[in-house]
């Protein structure tokens, strides 16, 4: 008998749960990223286990839930190495972390998505010039190291689960 995996709907309800307190760096709930990554992974193709993983994509990361958590959750392991390999570890290389994701099946479009939120100009627009121009950077960084380049996005993003994806 197989275990019954949460679905995006309860995962939904966890990651609002565990991320409830938290502000993102403009100071408006952090939930809303959440769920424009979400949304950005559906809208781009993503699978149920990407979207889970969307909204789960920070919670590690963020200390918003533990790596324990993680493993003992009754999730797919497909979402759980999506979370993994898009969660930033202390310290870390950004090629070793952009490898990782380019690895992992499935994660390199939650990561696309997260992108496109995190550099949304209107999202920036609130911040002091030097946390825009500086993330501005970052964020244009990362894509370059992914292949996130232009408007195409690598047919390695796709999910070979899910070949609806582009």
């Amino acid at each position: 008998m197989t275990e019954r995996h949460l679905s995006v709907s309860e995962v939904e309800a966890i990651a609002r749960e565990a991320h409830e307190l938290q502000t993102d760096k403009a100071g408006r709930p952090y939930v809303e990223h959440l769920a424009a990554v979400a949304e950005g992974v559906r809208v781009r193709g993503g699978d149920d286990g990407q979207i889970a993983a969307a909204w789960l994509h920070d919670a590690v990361e963020d200390d918003a839930l533990s790596a324990q958590w993680l493993a003992d959750a009754a999730l797919p392991q497909e979402v759980k190495d999506i979370v993994l390999a898009v969660t930033k570890r202390s310290g870390e290389e950004l090629s070793s972390y952009t490898a990782r994701i380019l690895a992992t099946p499935g994660a390199l479009l939650v990561k696309e998505a997260d992108l496109a939120h995190n550099a949304d100009p209107a999202r920036l627009a609130v911040l002091e010039e030097a946390t825009r121009t500086r993330l501005t950077a970052k964020y244009a960084q990362v894509r370059r190291l992914l292949g996130l380049v232009g408007d195409e996005s690598p047919s390695d993003r796709k999910n070979p689960a899910n070949p609806q994806t582009h």
